[in-house]
């Protein structure tokens, strides 16, 4: 099977890269804005006609600079919503299933219990509602489809938080972190080898999936448990979100319902400090 994976320099792109060969079924297309530019519908129904056969899409493509969204916000909905409509105008005629990577920000955080697929997405922050748009120009479109709503994604590669504090902790001695935003930390390694195995599988059972690991943390515990894995000593302050304030809104609550994804399509999801230790881990082996 030949999969194209869009946004091929991204964290998730190149977590996919890492678990490729062990699966040797598939066949992997990678690119770029500079290869696929995925706000342009000729170009992706040109590439879709030069290249062979693609029965699946994974778009990693997006926009995710969450502050940066709220004054940028035609560029945002650019890729994030005509983005993913026009992969999946072409899916369609193609006869391509697509597979589309949101986010737990299309939730306003007000719920203190784990959002299930079936709750109503309020997104406060352009990012969010961005993202939400790309889900319902997805669904407008395809019936041969899968949206993984993931929250927190982190990994070995690209900038993401747990990157971010251990380069802050090489120059500073005291660091203060947001302690009532609460979610799950993602392991970016953990959703591909899902969205991998959803495809080798050949798994039918299309439709939107909350997909993200176990556990509930703050953004203080993930910085907490990342310094203390690797045997950092820096003072860590937990401050609330109105002592940093920043342009976009985050949701207070975003812990997601992993129920279906579990039960559909038998899905394990480790726990986040489990993975996390397979992300420092990674990071010391790219590092030697």
């Amino acid at each position: 099977m030949n999969v194209l994976v869009t946004g091929s320099n991204g964290q998730l792109a190149s977590c996919i890269k890492d678990l490729a060969k062990q699966y040797d079924g598939l066949n992997f297309i990678y690119t770029d804005y500079k290869e696929l530019d995925i706000c342009d519908l000729s170009q992706v129904n040109t590439f879709f006609e030069s290249n062979k056969k693609i029965d699946y899409c994974i778009n990693c493509a997006a926009y995710t600079a969450v502050d940066k969204a709220e004054t940028e916000v035609d560029k945002a909905f650019e890729i994030n919503a005509t983005g993913a409509k026009n992969l999946a105008i072409v899916c369609d005629k193609f006869d391509t299933i697509l597979i589309q990577v949101s986010t737990d920000f299309v939730f306003d955080g007000e719920k203190k219990e784990p959002y299930t697929e079936t709750d109503v997405a309020k997104p406060i922050s352009v990012y969010g509602a961005s993202k939400l748009q790309g889900e319902i120009e997805i669904k407008q479109t395809l019936e041969t489809y899968f949206i993984l709503r993931t929250s927190w994604l982190y990994s070995e590669h690209g900038a993401n938080f747990m990157k971010t504090m251990l380069k802050l902790a090489e120059t500073r001695d005291e660091i203060s972190v947001v302690s009532d935003q609460i979610g799950t930390p993602t392991y970016a390694g953990d959703l591909a080898d899902v969205i991998l195995k959803i495809i080798s599988s050949k798994n039918t059972n299309f439709g939107l999936y909350h997909y993200s690991n176990e556990g509930v943390a703050s953004w203080y515990d993930f910085a907490k448990t990342i310094f203390e894995a690797s045997n950092l000593k820096i003072k860590l302050n937990a401050i609330k979100t109105e002592a940093y304030p920043t342009p976009a809104k985050r949701p207070f609550y975003s812990v997601i319902d992993k129920a279906k994804i579990k039960s559909i399509l038998g899905i394990e999801t480790p726990n986040w400090s489990e993975s996390l230790l397979k992300a420092l881990k990674a990071i010391i082996l790219r590092n030697k």
